[in-house]
């Protein structure tokens, strides 16, 4: 078995605004040389999520929507008034929708459908530089 990794790195706006991060993580799978196996993506943070979606303009807004009535970003926290960053929804998000996700490789790809896509969200309430780590195991 062999074992493949590398890290990704993105600039983020915030505020659960997603990016399309399928192309780049295929392109690793590629550079891996692995055929067969999983491939995991994981986000490197505590308020920020990877997941797969349909990316298009009106579904990311949808699920901007739905973020802000399951956690809303104008809800006080106790961690936003221990640490006075009134950043508490991001980390519950990030916590509700997981670091991270792993797919099968198979043919040299990442198996998705037709129109599922690997989606980073940062779901912090300023702009970021995030680093997101693939890593690759297979034949």
């Amino acid at each position: 078995m062999k074992v493949f990794g590398k890290e990704l790195q993105y600039h983020c706006e915030g505020h659960s605004e997603m990016e399309d991060i399928t192309h780049d993580v295929q392109m690793l799978i590629m550079e891996s040389n692995i055929k067969a196996g999983l491939v995991n993506v994981s986000v490197i943070g505590s308020t920020a999520s990877i997941t797969t979606i349909e990316f298009e303009p009106a579904l990311a807004a949808d699920m901007k929507d739905f973020l802000e009535k399951l956690v809303s970003e104008r809800q006080p926290t106790r961690h936003g008034s221990t640490w006075g960053d009134d950043n508490g929804f991001s980390h519950l998000r990030a916590s509700l929708m997981g670091p991270g996700i792993s797919l099968p490789v198979a043919k040299g790809m990442a198996v998705l459908g037709t129109w599922q896509q690997i989606v980073l969200i940062d779901h912090d309430n300023r702009p970021r530089q995030r680093r997101i780590y693939v890593q690759v195991m297979g034949e």
